[in-house]
């Protein structure tokens, strides 16, 4: 059995304020190189998979559960893409998801955002299939939603969940996610999640209570995107700084399931002194 997991999502490929490679080749034949900004993003990259990842698994084989938005697509108006050719979004996102894939001994990819991954999700689609990532039952390499079972814990994957421009609530949904899934589960006397897994929000944030099994965890994911133009009109996103990072959720000695999580901030501008 294997007992760990590798979360991450919005990685968000075409962006000008996301994970990109060094130097990429567009359809158009020109090439484009990173900018500072997205050096950097690199750097937590390499960092994350080099020396974190091997860290807090500790050596053993583990589980890559991609939790959607894959690229950042053409949406809303955006002008902050290196490309808005999806052919090209699609290889920079498969040239930096092959090594990941290469490196896991399983791999899963769900479904993001339809403004950034297309109507239905087919984009991410098209790039799961290059991945080989698992197929569900009805054989689609990309899913909407995952179901996983680790030792005693059941695991519920899904990309969104509701965003608050207030950091006072940022608790708020997070919380009710799994309430919800409670909720549901009991409506239909059926087991709920242990563990619920959302992305999304670009924020990492987790909450826990004490459930028969001894925990019950609600949890979203960082993210690999800095701040674009749309962060910047909400009240919580102006004064923030973007998280940049992943998550594990590793089976312990005894029946316990555990998580832990790896953030790093993006400094903020530097102040002007008059």
């Amino acid at each position: 059995m294997l007992k760990n997991i590798i979360v991450i999502s919005d990685i968000h490929c075409g962006c000008g304020l996301a994970l990109c490679p060094p130097k990429i080749k567009l359809d158009s034949g020109s090439t484009v190189k990173y900018s500072k900004l997205q050096e950097k993003i690199w750097w937590m990259w390499k960092s994350f998979w080099n020396e974190w990842v091997p860290m807090v698994t500790k050596g053993d084989p583990y589980i890559v559960v991609f939790n959607g938005d894959a690229i950042d697509g053409c949406h809303h108006n955006a002008k902050t893409q290196i490309t808005q050719n999806l052919a090209d979004q699609i290889k920079i996102a498969y040239e930096i998801l092959a090594p990941v894939r290469e490196n896991a001994e399983r791999y899963f990819h769900l479904r993001g955002t339809e403004s950034h991954v297309g109507q239905s999700g087919e984009f991410e689609e098209e790039l799961a299939d290059r991945l080989e990532a698992e197929p569900d039952e009805l054989g689609n390499y990309a899913r909407w939603e995952l179901w996983m079972q680790m030792k005693k814990a059941r695991i519920h994957f899904s990309h969104h969940i509701g965003s608050t421009g207030s950091s006072a609530y940022e608790s708020t949904a997070v919380f009710k996610e799994m309430v919800e899934a409670f909720n549901e589960a009991g409506r239909w006397d059926e087991r709920p999640p242990d563990i619920v897994v959302r992305s999304h929000r670009h924020r990492q944030f987790e909450t826990r209570i004490a459930t028969n099994n001894g925990y019950g965890i609600s949890l979203v994911t960082p993210a690999w995107q800095l701040k674009t133009p749309l962060v910047h009109r909400i009240p919580q996103g102006r004064a923030s700084t973007p998280q940049v990072g992943g998550y594990l959720i590793r089976a312990g000695t005894d029946d316990s399931v555990f998580t832990r999580f790896k953030v790093w901030k993006v400094e903020r501008p530097k102040e002007v002194r008059v």
